[in-house]
């Protein structure tokens, strides 16, 4: 049987076209791809093509896209051997930790990439990306998938895309994982690094999904003179039920007693306070240094070396999940699809 891959375009730089009359760039018609792609037809595979329509430009992605993106791959799950989902890089690494959150059981390849030039244009990375990307989407070994989870290519590169962030908005390289090799390296040939590969748990189980995203939370980044009434203004927002907490370093923050005591009257309200270093790379350590240890007393929970986009994306599947704060920190204490590292927790 002819392997199949389904190509979502939701949106973003690559599917952009150039008006060289304005020098804008404007949607390009995604199902005519194959006009600006002839290489896609080499491929011994059925590939179909779905587009938003409007296409979603990746900085106004909302938490309700994401709904929409984790049920089209959903109800389109059987019919397809792996998915590849086109987007913009922005909030990509937001958009595909989200999605790696929402199919629990997850068996087959879902690949998201974009580029930052238009697929049009002469010195394109868009066709590159696209074309590895198909590729990895297919590829099996004995007979399975071999990267069965979601990830993010670019620039050569397939990382877990729940280890993501983008990096830079110049380079071909937009993004880098700190905190995890690539799954799969780009060059002549496509190597496959297995051991870093997440397998499923049981290929039998069926694929879940969980869509309904709780969005009440707020990043609280430290920064030196960070005020009071900054600090408990968002910890005091109505409603609010998680904060990620980036700290310096290794997990540290201030120990002046308005701030401590605004952290400790807010997780005695319920407000679950998720711990993430503000470095790319590194991780959070709150046995190390006695402001961590402070923090750790109180109930601060450790966010280990999760992403921000991670932390986000984790903290608002489970808080739709569920709302039992025990049941949501034993969660952010586990690794639910490999956004921290083993033995890390």
């Amino acid at each position: 049987m002819t392997p199949s891959i389904l190509i979502i375009y939701t949106g973003g730089t690559i599917g952009m076209q150039l008006n060289h009359a304005t020098g804008a760039l404007s949607p390009l018609n995604f199902e005519q791809i194959e006009m600006e792609m002839p290489e896609l037809r080499k491929f011994n595979l059925r590939i179909d093509t779905y587009s938003f329509d409007p296409p979603i430009d990746s900085s106004e992605v909302q938490p309700a896209f994401w709904v929409r993106l984790a049920r089209l791959i959903y109800a389109h799950y059987a019919h397809y051997d792996g998915f590849v989902v086109l987007h913009g890089t922005d909030t990509m690494s937001y958009t595909a930790s989200a999605i790696s959150f929402m199919l629990d059981n997850l068996a087959k390849p879902v690949v998201f990439t974009g580029s930052q030039l238009p697929v049009g244009l002469l010195r394109t990375d868009g066709k590159e990306n696209l074309i590895s990307a198909i590729e990895i989407a297919a590829a099996v070994a004995d007979g399975r998938p071999c990267v069965p989870e979601v990830g993010i290519l670019f620039n050569n590169q397939l990382y877990r895309a729940n280890r993501t962030t983008k990096y830079n908005a110049e380079q071909f390289r937009a993004f880098r994982s700190a905190n995890y090799p690539p799954l799969a390296e780009i060059g002549v040939h496509i190597k496959y690094n297995l051991p870093f590969i997440r397998q499923p748990d049981s290929r039998d189980a069926p694929l879940m999904l969980y869509d309904t995203p709780d969005t009440n939370i707020a990043i609280l980044k430290l920064f030196p003179g960070i005020g009071r009434r900054v600090v408990e203004g968002i910890l005091g927002i109505e409603g609010l039920r998680a904060v990620a907490l980036e700290t310096y370093g290794s997990g540290n923050a201030p120990t002046v007693e308005w701030f401590i005591n605004a952290l400790r009257e807010a997780i005695e309200r319920g407000l679950i306070i998720l711990n993430i270093s503000q470095c790319h790379g590194g991780m959070v350590e709150m046995d190390q240094y006695e402001t961590g240890i402070l923090l750790k007393k109180m109930g601060v929970v450790s966010g280990y070396d999760s992403t921000t986009e991670a932390a986000v994306a984790k903290l608002a599947v489970l808080l739709g999940q569920t709302r039992d704060t025990g049941t949501i920190i034993a969660a952010l204490n586990t690794s639910l699809h490999g956004e921290i590292s083993p033995g890390t927790n």
